[in-house]
């Protein structure tokens, strides 16, 4: 340890990647544009035909999660659609899922940031920054005169009138019948309100492929226009509100680290500015905290004790690798093919180990051994193993923490003016 290297705890090189990764990937949204107009289709659908099918009931760590159906905005036209697509028969098949592949399948629809390893360059020019309500992830679909949000694992945590565009089933209803609206929201029980926090989708116009600039400012100009951040009513059963998006220069970060809010924290958000709503795990968003902004920082056991030793999640493959949820995977360690067989293990499955004394070895920024544990299965409510950035977050936690004051001294000084959130605020 270098105690007197102030820019130490800004950079991690010998275990993160992070700013490659993020590079790379602003590098493939420019190159690949996804057809977003089917993508929302194929969410939409596949969250209301499942609607009618016996889940697994919510779980209380569980996370909200869904797909819906939009077409392009002005400008964003979406690539011709030429007969069936593996998408196409993926919804298909994704109607029919049960237990641990519908899992599997809805955790993949929800944009997830990774763990902040490491400090983005350009943090004060490129990033938003907001603190994220502490509740349970989902994607809120309205549409067809009701409006459902759903859980990761597939299983519905409300079927409920809304305020949404067709949410309701009221008369005085613009627009048509068939369009649809999709939010990436938070539940927070402690006020029976959905905190948005992305919008996918909006009276059947996509912004997949439209920046987290453009979709906040349209989130942020469209939401308040419904009513669905009022007070609740007959047609309108849960509240929706907006939370407040800074510039995260000194001033925003400063803000959404240290001023009240109506919901309780869980954490800090980072959004790149140019980053398009990307399903799965992406650099271009990041999530960080401390004790000072989340309850929990260190991950409890099931008895919600910090454990004396880290605990990873992690899949068994079928050669023996132990591997995370990333694309690509990152491997952790192989399982002794006698061992899997003693243990009655399959492939598919997740399992929980502890990080010895050994800890995690690098070698030229790269993971050359970890010191694992096996400990069991895990809880049957995951729907995936941890990711890689998470791993390294909680491992960087306990040993070396990245603290807010590296967070400050990275952006700019604060200039002579009040902390206020930035033009895409999100306040509802």
């Amino acid at each position: 340890m270098a105690p007197n290297d102030l820019r130490r705890p800004f950079k991690r090189p010998d275990i993160s990647d992070q700013q490659r990764r993020r590079e790379q990937s602003l590098l493939r949204q420019a190159q690949n544009r996804r057809d977003a107009q089917h993508q929302a289709r194929c969410l939409a659908s596949t969250a209301f035909s499942l609607a009618s099918q016996t889940l697994e009931p919510p779980v209380s760590e569980s996370e909200l999660e869904i797909e819906a159906v939009p077409e392009s905005l002005p400008g964003h036209e979406p690539e011709n659609e030429q007969g069936p697509s593996p998408r196409d028969f993926n919804v298909v098949q994704a109607s029919k899922l049960k237990s641990v592949e519908a899992k599997k399948w809805f955790a993949k629809q929800l944009m997830h940031p990774e763990w902040m390893i490491d400090i983005p360059d350009g943090l004060s020019q490129d990033w938003y920054v907001f603190a994220r309500p502490s509740g349970k992830r989902c994607f809120v679909v309205s549409s067809n005169g009701t409006t459902i949000s759903r859980l990761r694992n597939g299983s519905i945590l409300h079927r409920f009138p809304s305020a949404l565009p067709n949410g309701a089933r009221k008369k005085d209803v613009s627009g048509s019948a068939q369009s649809y609206s999709i939010l990436d929201c938070i539940f927070h029980e402690l006020d029976q309100t959905y905190y948005v926090i992305d919008m996918v989708c909006w009276r059947g116009y996509s912004l997949y492929d439209c920046t987290a600039e453009f979709r906040f400012f349209w989130l942020n100009s469209k939401l308040a226009e419904t009513g669905a951040c009022d007070s609740p009513s007959h047609y309108h059963k849960y509240r929706f509100s907006l939370v407040p998006v800074y510039n995260c220069d000194h001033n925003g970060l400063y803000a959404a680290y240290t001023e009240a809010v109506p919901y309780a924290k869980d954490g800090l958000l980072f959004y790149n500015k140019h980053a398009h709503y990307q399903t799965g795990i992406t650099p271009l968003a990041l999530v960080w905290k401390d004790e000072n902004c989340s309850q929990y920082v260190i991950d409890t056991d099931s008895e919600g004790q910090v454990p004396s030793q880290q605990q990873v999640v992690l899949e068994l493959q079928e050669d023996g690798k132990l591997t995370t949820s990333d694309d690509p995977p990152m491997v952790f360690g192989c399982l002794d093919g006698s061992f899997i067989a003693q243990s009655e293990l399959k492939s598919g499955c997740l399992l929980r180990f502890a990080i010895g004394e050994g800890g995690l070895v690098f070698v030229d920024g790269k993971l050359e051994k970890a010191d694992l544990h096996y400990l069991g299965k895990a809880n049957r409510a995951r729907a995936s193993a941890d990711s890689f950035s998470k791993v390294m977050f909680q491992y960087s936690v306990r040993h070396s923490p990245l603290r807010i004051d590296d967070l400050l001294g990275s952006v700019s000084s604060p200039l002579h003016q009040g902390s206020k959130p930035c033009d895409v605020e999100m306040d509802g």
